[in-house]
């Protein structure tokens, strides 16, 4: 394909120019690399390279000037804003830097377009002052009035003081410089005449550089090449023709010079496909589908660009690419804020921006898990992060001092030291430690270069970073907390990116719009063509009004929409090919509907365009319960859990879902055990349990008496709180919402002890005849060869009034109807209705095997949230009536054998799988 590069370099050559004494100025370096490997295709013989640089790099060789980093700007700023502010009026860096940037980028513009700056500064005091007696009520401004309109009376003095500063130390904005660049014109000139310069592909001029790039043709030292189009050009109203068309007329150069060129290239046939994708991740989906296609049918992809839109799609576009395509070149940078490093010093200034002696443990295992330093404290045998995550989790804590975190390591306590040590607020240390922690991780991945090339360069462009802040923060100490130099250093990951080197001009080529100028490809694939994102629309990001802007012909987001249309249309221009991708669900914070560029395309009727929609293909997944066949291996691991005993929990969990009972009891998989940082339910009925234990176990074998309760409740503060510490570790009880379940512990315990005490004093006996008893007793089933066991312990046995009772405590909520049995059948099937039921008949039936009771006996559950209702009976509704049937019989427990044999023999069973259930 001949592109527009070529045709530049054919003109220079048919011109009689020697092309090694030119010096090539271009929109960006990008465009550079593309012309100087075009130069070689059209030049037979060996020669020196022309000088290629940018505009921006022309600029600052006129000027003398350097350009300074945002941050560099920032604090230069700050420092000017110090000197000419009233004490009573400094805001600190932090809340500066929020509306500084703004007013940065005004001064920027001011200077580009070579604004008077006090034209605009005074108009603006005086619209303000306007404002205030239009709108205000009082003749008499108040003071905060009074603060603002001298706000905007001293941005003229700040301008004035910034520049004056800047030019001492030789460094300054792009706008600046490009003023600087112009008062220095006549100068080079004069020192350079033996130059000629050609400006290639440029479209949206500043001031600044009209006056420069004229100067240089009126002196007979330059060549223009225009890269525009027939179409665009006659169009009074088409925006991809508004700025060369406004050069083309007001330039008196081109009075007597002809203007290169217009050419006719976008009327040529195209294909042109628009293409309608919900969501933004369905658009590189898509793309990565259609680039497979593209190289099957091409087997390459040379000439074939992705010009992305919304450049936040870099990740997810590379990740979509199929693996068959080869050469990638990346022409943009990769933001330092989404690369994984970050995830890093993120956590760590969430740790220190504010002083504390304790660090929150999931602060702790969030570092500590981060893969880079995870990494560090891996050895071949051992790794102390999980070591010191594990005594974290095992004995609950929830805030940890640096001391014990130290404690926990036996080889990296200079690591702990600098990942948890106090930064005492303190911005120096922090960057310190940061760049400590940076040679420490650089150091371990030494170990092992080849596999980590790409991490050793995210870790060099952060210790770039971090010695940036340490650079300008020893210059002018702006930054004096933490949280300041957490804001500052967040601002510099938005401009800092980590640039792909690769091939130039092999393979696929990824790039942002930006990027495609001067460029010309066969194939172009462009995403998020929506409004709000190309182009980006209205916004006003400026201290000067719209009005006034175009009053001083500064330029307005009707330009900016241009700037994107005339690269839009330029990517279609000598194209073959194109597909321009849409999101079809609006969204708010990222574009609208479909842009007009693709209306105004379809309005044209120029191209057979082809539209259609696309959506992701879905497969239908049948969803599939789970289903483990009982192999040898399974059936023999059931032995051995059948030979240590099934506990009712243990059968009912099997009745709840097969799956969890294979997992728990088969495999020994547990549930992920997190640190309680607030008290879990199980705890609190751990901890009732184990007190009430301690109450009634030395009173086996006695009745009950009043003071005896009462004995009991004068303990109930100790033996809770030993108790809630045995089992809640070190986590904090003393307050939040633990010191208030704490609080429920004891009432619970005491409003059981009051209900004991009104039963002794209504008259009631009671006997306590055993407490918390281990039982286990084995059962014989026909078809099982091996021992079962059925194992449990019983919370409660007494004699009331002389009836037997067992009772199992429930420190939740337990209906009377969840005891209560119509169908045998039912126990073993029905978990949610039932198994309060076949908890509390397996204990009477493990106790009678036992011989440790006779029958009848009654059995039932205290629900500890329903105390008013005393002992929820187990009963055996009657058929065809509505009463009950309270006590445990022979003829009870043998119905109930039949279903407990039925259930374990299910278990054994090598022809019934362990099947999920649907929850």
């Amino acid at each position: 394909m001949r592109t527009f590069i070529d045709d530049v370099i054919l003109d220079l050559i048919k011109k009689n120019h020697d092309l090694s004494q030119l010096t090539f100025v271009l929109p960006s370096k990008r465009a550079g690399t593309f012309l100087k490997y075009a130069i070689p295709k059209h030049v037979k013989k060996t020669l020196f390279s022309p000088e290629i640089i940018s505009i921006e790099e022309f600029v600052e060789t006129l000027s003398d000037f350097q350009y300074a980093t945002n941050a560099e700007l920032l604090f230069e700023f700050y420092d000017v804003y110090l000197k000419n502010t009233p004490k009573q009026h400094i805001e600190s860096f932090d809340q500066f830097s929020k509306w500084a940037q703004l007013l940065l980028q005004d001064f920027n513009e001011i200077d580009r377009y070579l604004i008077p700056p006090n034209e605009v500064f005074d108009y603006l005091t005086a619209i303000k002052e306007i404002e205030h007696h239009h709108w205000s009520l009082d003749d008499e401004p108040t003071q905060y009035i009074k603060n603002y309109l001298q706000f905007w009376n001293r941005l003229k003095v700040y301008y004035t003081e910034f520049q004056k500063q800047l030019t001492t130390k030789k460094k300054a904005y792009q706008g600046l410089v490009y003023r600087e660049a112009v008062n220095a014109i006549e100068q080079y000139i004069a020192l350079n005449a033996d130059k000629t310069f050609v400006f290639v592909g440029f479209n949206a001029l500043n001031k600044a550089e009209e006056l420069i790039i004229q100067e240089l043709l009126h002196q007979d030292m330059a060549h223009i090449y225009w890269d525009i189009d027939q179409h665009f050009i006659d169009s009074s109203f088409h925006d991809a023709g508004l700025f060369t068309r406004y050069h083309k007329s007001n330039w008196k150069y081109f009075e007597k010079q002809n203007f290169n060129w217009i050419t006719d290239y976008y009327s040529e046939n195209k294909d042109i496909h628009v293409i309608g994708a919900p969501k933004n991740i369905s658009q590189v989906k898509y793309i990565g589908e259609l680039i497979g296609t593209i190289y099957k049918q091409k087997n390459t992809l040379q000439n074939t660009a992705v010009v992305l839109g919304d450049e936040t799609l870099l990740l997810p576009l590379l990740n979509s690419i199929p693996n068959q395509v080869g050469a990638i070149n990346i022409t943009m940078g990769l933001p330092l804020k989404v690369i994984p490093l970050a995830s890093l010093f993120e956590s760590l200034f969430d740790i220190h921006k504010s002083v504390s002696s304790i660090v929150y443990y999931k602060n702790v295992i969030e570092v500590l898990s981060n893969q880079y330093i995870n990494a560090v404290f891996e050895t071949e045998t051992s790794n102390e992060a999980e070591h010191i995550i594990n005594h974290i989790q095992q004995q609950n804590k929830v805030y940890l001092t640096l001391e014990e975190l130290k404690s926990l390591s036996s080889n990296y306590k200079l690591l702990i030291e600098i990942l948890f040590g106090s930064w005492q607020n303190q911005p120096k240390l922090a960057i310190q430690n940061c760049i400590r922690l940076i040679t420490i991780l650089k150091t371990n991945l030494d170990k092992n270069k080849s596999d980590n090339l790409l991490p050793l360069e995210y870790l060099y462009r952060f210790q770039q970073v971090f010695n940036t802040l340490e650079t300008l923060n020893a210059s002018f100490s702006h930054v004096t907390t933490i949280a300041t130099l957490f804001s500052i250093y967040r601002e510099l990951l938005k401009s800092e990116t980590l640039d792909f080197k690769g091939e130039p001009l092999k393979g696929l080529q990824i790039m942002g719009m930006l990027e495609s100028r001067v460029l010309d490809f066969e194939t172009v694939i462009i995403t998020s063509v929506n409004e709000g994102v190309l182009p980006a629309g209205k916004s006003h990001n400026s201290f000067i009004p719209f009005d006034v802007k175009l009053e001083k012909k500064l330029p307005t987001y009707k330009e900016k929409d241009a700037v994107y249309t005339y690269h839009f249309y330029h990517l279609l221009q000598r194209a073959k090919t194109a597909y321009i991708l849409y999101n079809t669900e609006p969204d708010v914070l990222n574009g609208g509907e479909k842009s007009r560029f693709i209306t105004q395309l379809e309005v044209e009727d120029i191209h057979n365009i082809k539209s259609y929609i696309i959506s992701a293909h879905v497969p239908s997944i049948e969803q599939k319960l789970r289903q483990i066949k009982k192999t040898p291996e399974i059936i023999n691991t059931l032995k051995k859990v059948a030979e240590k005993g099934f506990s009712p929990s243990s059968l009912t969990n099997y009745i709840r879902n097969p799956i969890d009972f294979y997992y728990d009891k088969i495999l020994g998989i547990k549930q992920y055990e997190e640190v309680e940082e607030n008290v879990a339910y199980n705890t609190l009925g751990t901890v009732i349990h184990n007190t009430l234990e301690d109450f009634y176990k030395p009173l086996e074998g006695q009745f009950l008496s009043i003071e005896m309760i009462k004995g009991m409740k004068s303990k109930i503060p100790a033996t809770v709180s030993h108790h809630f510490k045995a089992e809640f570790k070190e986590g904090d009880i003393t307050r939040g919402k633990n010191l208030i379940i704490f609080e429920i512990a004891q009432r619970y315990i005491s409003n059981f002890l009051n209900l004991e005490i009104d039963d002794l004093k209504q008259g009631h006996t009671i006997k306590i005849i055993a407490i918390e008893t281990n039982n286990k007793v084995a059962i014989h089933i026909d078809d099982i060869t091996t021992t079962v066991s059925l194992t449990g312990k019983v919370d409660r046995v007494d004699e009331y009034d002389g009836t037997l009772r067992i009772i199992d405590y429930k420190t939740g909520r337990v209906e009377p109807s969840k005891v209560h049995v119509t169908n045998w059948e039912d126990i073993t099937t029905d978990y949610d209705k039932y198994s309060k039921s076949f908890q509390v008949l397996m204990y009477a039936y493990m106790m009678y095997k036992s011989n440790f009771i006779s029958l009848p006996v009654e059995a039932g559950i205290i629900s500890f949230k329903s105390l008013s209702s005393g002992v929820l009976k187990f009963a055996k509704k009657i058929p065809q009536s509505n009463s009950k049937d309270y006590a445990i019989t022979s003829e009870t427990l043998d119905a109930f054998e039949i279903e407990l044999k039925r259930l374990i023999s299910e278990l054994y069973n090598p022809d019934i799988d362990f099947i999920e259930k649907e929850v």
